[in-house]
Order: C-alpha cells, then structure tokens, then sequence
C-alpha cells in the first residue's frame, strides 16, 4: 500500500477500498503513517466524503484496530446507551439500573467530561471511594451478579481513533459526518453490547445546532450499526438547555438519586424513560414502548431502580449509603443565589455557556492534568418559558469561594436571558431514527 496512493484517490474524490481503508487505520494505530500525512487524507475526507460502504468499512477498522470486549457469556443482550454529549445529563446513572432491574443487562463502557459537556465517570467518581477501572473478567462478573456496572474505556479501545481524533481537532477536520460518526461508532461496538441506542442531541448546546443535522448524523451512526451486524436506534433529544436541573459532578448524582428516590420528576426523568424504552425493546423484554415504559416506571415506583444503583455502587467500591443521605456526597464550601435583574419570561439559555461555568468553577477540565472539585455547580430553578420575578432565583451556586461564586454569578445572569415576550418550552424529544425510518416528533 502507498499512503501517497490513498490520499491522492480520496483528494479526487474517488472510493477507497476495504484494504485502503484497512492501511490507514492500523499505520494511525501503531504509528506507522505519520501525522502529516494522515491530516491530509482526513482533510480529503471532509472536503469529498465518503460512502455509506466506506464509513462503515472505517468503523469498523476502528473498531478492530485494538481490544473488543466479549460479552457473549451474558445471559440476554446486553445493551448501552450513548449520547454525544451535553449539560445536566445524567440519564445513564438513572436509566442503567431502570433497565437492569427490568432484567436487561447493561454493560455500559463511559468517558469523561469533554469541554462544556460533563463526563459519567467523572460523576460517578464523585461517589466516595468508587472506582470506574475493573478488568474484563470483574466487568463481566458484576453484570453477570446485578445487572449493570458502568466502567471506563479500555486504554487499548480502538486507539486509531485517539490519533485521528487529535489530529482532527487541530486540522479543522472536526466537522465531518464520516468521521464524526465513526470516531462515536467505533468505540460503542468495540464496547460490546448488541442493543445500543444513541441519544443525539440537538441544539444550541449540543455538537449539532440544527435538529436536520442532528438527525443526519443520527441516521448516519445507525445505519453503520446495523451494517456491522448490532442493534441500533437514535432518539435525538433537546439541548437548547440543560437536561436536568442539577449541573456539576456530585450534584448530578444527587439529582439521579432524587429521581430514582422518586422525590422528583421532570425532564431527566421523561428522556431518561424514553431511552430506557428503547433498550428494553433492543434487549427483546418489551414489544412496544408503552409496555417498556410502564416496566420502567414499575422499577421506579417500587424502589428496584434505587436498589440496583446501590448494588452497583457498592460493587464499585463506593459508599452506597449516599443513597439513603444525599449529604454524604462532596459538599460545596460556598452556597448563594443568583437572581434574576428583572421581571419577565426564561427566553433562552446560552447552554454552553452555562457549561463552561461549570467547568469555570471546577466542575470540569480545561486540560486533561486538571483535577476537578466534585462539590461545585449549580442548580437551575427555570427553565425557557417558565415566568419569572425580579429578585427571584434563576440559580443556587456551590462554590469552592467567594470569588469563584462572584464569577460564575455574573456568568449565569448573562447566560440566562429574561424577556417579558413569553415563550413556549422545549420539546424534549425531537425523532425516533432506526435504519430505514425517521419518526419526527
């Protein structure tokens, strides 16, 4: 193989072979290809495309270019979920014990918080003396024992796409649905599970403004799925604001606890049901949503979804009785209120924004050495259209110190804005994707 050869064939706009395709992505593996030619075959990539044969064919050269976890000695199909990444976002920690206590298992690979975006380990890890790190053989047991266990990666899990995505980011390569979809696919197949539904969010907080780009790229991820033999639906869900009420680390558990503790409802708990359906439909224990959602709703109301996080929590090392006493998680030196300037309606939230507020105030990393404060965040008490009183709370703040809290107030008054037009609320779910279908809601 000639890479020259390969670069050349794309640049025209031509179809690369499996064995192209093959090359490329085992020399990114083991470093064999160097950088700059790679970044000149993925900016051939952005400018003319590829092929569903030939996304498909990446995937799954990504996918096999390093460890594949075998979770065939599950009893059921086991099933995951991924979403591409949001604020207030903790569907997992509340759908993943749902849907095991429903009888489906979840063997769920996660990862850290990225950018504006929070990160599932980072929250779980928020938990006192819980870790995200097993092997196989201990991942496997504990699905086997109750149902779930939510880990990191695999340092080795299809590490072409840790080069290819690195040098997509410095390259203006980001933006390509082929790789785009790949990079996401890729990791959930060599994950292992048979059912995954994919939670795409669209929106001004999400990595897809637009809800036809959303489900362009949700079609995309799916369709790649199936051709490599899996289970795979998309629901593409809102992030024109944050999912749930509670943003930052410890905070976000505290708000899955609450929900599982049926203290509270809303829109984690709808997205979360939503989702949850969909997995116990791939896991063959439901035939129709409706039925699906009222076995969720059965774990929920009789404390089984509650139970089988304590269960997973305390298999992780973690101290389970932060289920029964919220305060046992990490709390916050600094707690005011943020109030509104004026009388009025939520017209829109910079969701970003509010995320790299978060992230501002420790919630998150700015660089991959950061160590993150899990106490820190807020707790949102509007959400758009809600009407509001001037000198009311928009939020409460957790701050490390005074003068974190004085910057993040001063951030979150510009990052919500108040208007006297009212508003409507925002659809929560937007489309249902399967290979051949888009159900618009």
């Amino acid at each position: 193989m000639n890479m020259v050869e390969i670069i050349e064939k794309k640049k025209l706009g031509k179809t690369l072979s499996q064995d192209e395709i093959t090359y490329f992505v085992q020399g990114a593996a083991d470093g064999s290809i160097p950088d700059y030619q790679l970044a000149a075959l993925l900016m051939a990539i952005r400018l003319n495309g590829m092929n569903r044969e030939e996304t498909a064919q990446l995937t799954l050269a990504m996918t096999n270019s390093g460890d594949v976890c075998d979770l065939s000695s599950l009893n059921g199909i086991p099933v995951d979920k991924h979403s591409t990444g949001g604020v207030g976002d903790t569907t997992t920690l509340v759908l993943a014990p749902l849907v095991a206590a429903c009888g489906v298992p979840v063997a769920k690979m996660s990862g850290r918080g990225l950018g504006h975006t929070g990160g599932t380990l980072d929250k779980m890890e928020s938990i006192s003396g819980l870790s995200v790190s097993m092997s196989e053989e201990a991942f496997l047991q504990q699905v086997k024992e109750i149902g779930v266990a939510v880990i990191g990666q695999s340092k080795n899990l299809a590490p072409a796409d840790k080069t290819l995505y690195a040098l997509r980011d410095v390259t203006s390569t980001v933006d390509s649905l082929p790789l785009i979809a790949s990079s996401i696919v890729s990791k959930k197949l060599a994950s292992g599970a048979q059912g995954i539904v994919l939670d795409v969010k669209t929106g001004a907080g999400a990595l897809m403004h637009t809800l036809d780009a959303s489900i362009e790229l949700a079609q995309v991820m799916v369709r790649i799925g199936c051709d490599a033999g899996r289970k795979m639906v998309a629901l593409v869900t809102d992030m024109g604001e944050p999912l749930g009420s509670h943003v930052g680390n410890a905070l976000e558990v505290k708000e899955a606890i609450d929900v599982l503790s049926r203290r509270v409802k809303g829109p984690l708990l709808t997205v979360s049901l939503e989702l949850g359906a969909r997995l116990l439909m791939l896991g063959e224990a439901a035939e129709t949503v409706e039925q699906a959602k009222e076995m969720l709703t059965e774990a929920l109301e009789s404390g089984r979804g509650l139970e089988t996080l304590r269960k997973m929590i305390a298999a992780q090392g973690g101290d389970p009785s932060c289920c029964d006493d919220v305060t046992r998680l990490p709390q916050a030196k600094v707690i005011q209120d943020v109030l509104s300037a004026s009388s009025g309606y939520i017209q829109h939230m910079d969701t970003i924004g509010l995320g790299n507020t978060a992230q501002a105030m420790g919630a998150g990393r700015r660089t991959k050495e950061d160590v993150i404060d899990p106490s820190v965040g807020f707790v949102l008490h509007k959400r758009i259209g809600d009407p509001v009183a001037e000198g009311e709370p928009l939020a409460t703040l957790y701050a490390k110190d005074e003068q974190s809290a004085a910057i993040a107030a001063k951030a979150i008054t510009e990052q919500i804005h108040v208007d006297a037009r009212p508003v409507p609320a925002c659809k929560l779910i937007h489309a249902f994707v399967t290979e051949e279908t888009i159900e618009r809601f």
